[in-house]
Order: structure tokens, then sequence, then C-alpha cells
């Protein structure tokens, strides 16, 4: 049985690409993660969260867009990958997200402990 740390590796893997509008963050927002994402990213403190939950961005939302892009969660890599959760400005990647995987994200999501971001 794989670890969490192996099934979010596996699911990165799996979620394609695509370049996004610069300087753009439509997709930015307070997110939920798993325990084992939250502990890739940096701590940030109580004051740093609560202002950006004033803002309704997300923590590691900076002026030059996500300071965690290479760590960001799951949720947010699916982001603009499925019509599900497209994007306004219309970036996508050439090949969508398969919809079994879109699932595995969501399943995973879904059945381990989020946090807040």
């Amino acid at each position: 049985m794989k670890n969490n740390s192996e099934i979010v590796d596996r699911l990165r893997d799996r979620i394609p690409t695509f370049k996004c509008t610069p300087g753009c963050h439509d997709c930015c927002g307070p997110v939920t993660t798993s325990s084992e994402e939250m502990s890739r990213l940096p701590v940030k403190t109580i004051a740093e969260h609560e202002a950006a939950l004033d803002q309704y961005n997300c923590v590691h939302l900076g002026p030059n867009g996500c300071e965690v892009y290479e760590e960001r969660p799951l949720i947010c890599r699916v982001f603009g990958t499925t019509p599900n959760m497209p994007c306004p400005n219309g970036c996508r990647p050439e090949d969508m997200i398969d919809s079994k995987v879109e699932q595995q994200v969501h399943y995973y999501i879904k059945n381990t402990r989020q946090v807040l971001v």
C-alpha cells in the first residue's frame, strides 16, 4: 500500500500543466489541502493566515503570484485542467486531465484530513 507522499507524487505527475496568464491569480484563494501537502509548504504565522483570509487570498500568494508554485496543492494543480474547474481566461493544457485521474484526485482530497492553507 502506498503512503500519502507517494500518492501525492503519483497524482502530481499525472496532472497536465499549462502556461497561465502572467500576473493572473484568479484561481488563488483559500483552499484546503492534505496534511502531507501542507508539510511541503513553508510555515506561515497566524497573523499571515489571518491577513490572507481577510483579503480572501491564499497565504502563499505574493506580489508576483504563487510563491509555492512547485509545491502547490493538488486542488490548485487541477484548476484549469478540467471542464469542471475551467480557467476564466481560457488557459488550459493541450490535453485535459484524464477523468480517472481527476476522480483519483478528488477521492484523495475527500478521504484525507484537510487543513486550510
